[in-house]
């Protein structure tokens, strides 16, 4: 049987113990807002990319770092939050220890921030200044970096791959290549693929493709819609269903 050295370790290529970590926020703007594909079954599709991409992988975690939705600031209000706790609670039924949610937080300024407006046509002018919320999702670059690291730390899995388009994780990866060689990194962009007709779309993060063994560099619509959740998700109580407006 064909093995392949890992640091100090003989791993076979069939059994490359993979995890994923994927940054919530990055994929749902990145990909999946104004889609039909919300109601992603994230398990399935990387199980699927990790077919294609690396056959002899095996998908053993997928992380999946976020903050609670804020319904003052959400299109559907209380609803939208609603939806989003139950996408969660969906993906943890469904998979239980093979699904990790990590929930980091939102910091809201109050008092607005003064930025420059925005004036169509007109140059910029550093003095016309508008008072605008500052709405930011907070610790959530952090939270990956740490379980990224203390995964490899711990020689959990033998190769871990971040679906992100964020240049912030960048020290991550470049510290996990440095540090645990044998480890393999993949990066999986979520964008959409290009389209001829409208320009190409935003490319791949270089600073993160740069410390990557491989990049996948979009998502496309088939393989979204090939891993959509059931409507409805059973569970010992109430089945889980699908928001209506996604």
């Amino acid at each position: 049987m064909p093995r392949r050295t890992l640091g100090k370790r003989a791993v076979p290529d069939e059994n490359k113990k993979t995890a994923v970590y994927v940054d919530g926020y990055n994929l749902y703007y990145g990909r999946l807002r104004n889609s039909a594909y919300k109601w992603l079954d994230v398990v399935a599709l990387f199980d699927g990319l990790l077919k294609v991409q690396d056959p002899g992988a095996s998908l053993e975690m997928v992380k999946f770092f976020t903050a609670p939705a804020l319904a003052r600031f959400a299109s559907h209000g209380t609803v939208s939050v609603e939806a989003q706790q139950s996408y969660h609670r969906a993906l943890q039924v469904k998979y239980g220890n093979r699904f990790d949610l990590v929930c980091g937080a939102h910091s809201f300024d109050k008092d607005g921030t003064l930025l420059p407006t925005f004036v169509d046509g007109q140059p910029y002018d550093r003095q016309l200044r508008s008072r605008v919320w500052k709405l930011e999702e907070k610790k959530t670059d952090v939270n990956i970096a740490m379980a990224m690291y203390r995964d490899a730390a711990k020689g959990r899995y033998d190769q871990a791959v971040i679906c992100s388009n964020d240049s912030d994780a960048e020290p991550v990866l470049e510290a996990l290549r440095e540090d645990f060689p044998h480890l393999r990194i993949g990066v999986v962009t979520p964008v959409l693929p290009p389209d001829p007709n409208k320009g190409s779309p935003r490319g791949v993060s270089t600073s993160l493709a740069q410390h990557a063994h491989w990049v996948r560099r979009y998502l496309l619509d088939g393989e979204l819609a090939q891993a959509q959740l059931p409507p409805h998700v059973p569970t010992n109580k109430k089945p889980i269903r699908k928001p209506e407006h996604w």
